[in-house]
């Protein structure tokens, strides 16, 4: 099983996973850590600015961790089969650990600070202009 943490700064989970590049994936087997990878994504593969159909690098994880996502983006990964988890927590692999014992803090996803317009049909569309189907 594949677990992966967004880490912009490579030493904490940060918040705004459809922007965030960075990712520690974790590799678990039998309730345990058994491998740990760096990934860094190009702009265009962020979660903000990719497809939101099509192939994915982090197609194949089965969960993310982050600090912080909107309920959008937690929709698109769970079509895409992936459990999203906010916490509080901010270590990387206590984040992972406390997940696999049980106990990783969650906080809710939230707004993540784009506005939101109407279209003239009257429906909801993020006017961050990035298609990020806030």
């Amino acid at each position: 099983m594949k677990v992966a943490v967004t880490s912009q700064n490579r030493r904490e989970v940060t918040a705004h996973a459809g922007r965030c590049r960075n990712f520690w994936i974790y590799e678990v087997e039998a309730g345990r850590i058994c491998g740990l990878k760096f990934l860094e994504l190009p702009r265009e593969s962020s979660f903000h600015d990719a497809p939101s159909h099509g192939p994915h690098p982090l197609d194949g994880i089965q969960v993310l961790i982050t600090g912080g996502m909107g309920d959008g983006l937690r929709a698109r990964l769970a079509r895409r089969g992936i459990e999203a988890l906010v916490t509080s927590e901010t270590v990387p692999e206590r984040a992972v650990q406390a997940w696999l014992d049980g106990h990783l803090p969650r906080t809710e996803p939230r707004s993540h600070g784009h506005g939101v317009d109407h279209d003239e049909a009257g429906g909801q569309v993020c006017s961050c202009g990035g298609g990020c189907g806030c």
